[in-house]
């Protein structure tokens, strides 16, 4: 007998998953797609998006039409199963008012999200053109749709933000979750963010939930929209939901390490702020914000 199989059985009867226990997905208890397949997906919704960039090899032209509508096939058909397994695992917790549709709910999520696809690689036109211009490192448009993470980060938010908006739980912030293990950037699906929006650098940024984010914006690393309390009810509980997180205009630029706090806070359009600006209050179109210079301490080597 094998030292260890005494005491397999006493670790399975305490392991062994169970509908009161957190943390266990099984298919009489929650029954969702794991995050290993929602990832597997997403992986096919980048390459639609950019057909030949993040695979092995370029996109045979001759094949081109026929991959793209197996491609479409299995992801129609994978997003519509997860979908449907979220909702239904949602509304066993809060009965929807349509509550047994949740198959025909997931097929028009699905869909709507498959002829949503277009308009999103529209807008991320506007955003790799953005990096190429305000990058001087940037040596063509390929080398930022291939290689730079924050275009990536952004790409996976706006398939997450159209899935968010449509009222789908989960999934998108598996995938946002999934980018910002990948690329350092922490951006909340619930997020809204205009065309043409670059993140240079990119390690450290946090967008939240209510952001309100304009066309022709530029963030660097480091940079935090977030919350600047929470509100909690008489219970200490904290409220869901409300505006907790800032409002950013057209063409502002915001440098590395700074901090933008508060759902009433609103940056004006073509603003700069500057690095490691700590802001609670909003300033008007076409301001500067920085902070004095500290002078700097220069000892002589003796």
């Amino acid at each position: 007998m094998n030292w260890l199989t005494p005491h397999l059985d006493p670790l399975v009867n305490q392991l062994s998953t169970c509908r009161n226990c957190l943390g266990a997905n099984t298919t009489r208890n929650t029954n969702l797609p794991g995050r290993g397949a929602v990832v597997e997906l997403l992986g096919h919704l980048v390459t639609l998006l950019f057909p030949g960039c993040h695979g092995h090899a370029p996109v045979v032209e001759e094949l081109a039409g026929n991959e793209l509508r197996a491609l479409l096939q299995t992801v129609g058909e994978t997003l519509e199963d997860h979908i449907r397994r979220v909702l239904c695992h949602a509304c066993a917790h809060t009965p929807c008012a349509e509550c047994g549709e949740c198959g025909a709910k997931a097929r028009a999520s699905a869909l709507k999200l498959l002829n949503t696809l277009p308009a999103i690689r529209e807008c991320l036109r506007e955003d790799i053109l953005a990096a190429y211009e305000g990058d001087p490192a940037a040596h063509s448009t390929m080398e930022i749709a291939i290689a730079y993470p924050g275009l990536h980060a952004i790409a996976v938010h706006r398939v997450a933000h159209a899935l968010h908006k449509d009222g789908v739980p989960l999934i998108p912030r598996i995938m946002s979750e999934h980018a910002h293990s990948l690329t350092g950037i922490d951006i909340h699906p619930g997020a809204q963010i205009g065309p043409g929006f670059f993140i240079d650098h990119g390690t450290g940024v946090v967008i939240g939930e209510t952001c309100v984010i304009g066309r022709g914006v530029k963030l660097y690393q480091g940079v935090t929209l977030g919350a600047l309390s929470f509100q909690k009810d008489g219970q200490g509980n904290l409220v869901k939901g409300g505006k907790r997180h800032p409002n950013v205009g057209d063409g502002v630029v915001i440098y590395a390490g700074a901090t933008i706090l508060g759902g009433e806070t609103t940056i004006g359009d073509h603003s700069v702020i500057g690095g490691n600006v700590w802001l609670i209050q909003s300033v008007p179109p076409g301001s500067t914000v920085y902070n004095s210079q500290p002078a700097p301490v220069i000892k002589a080597k003796k």
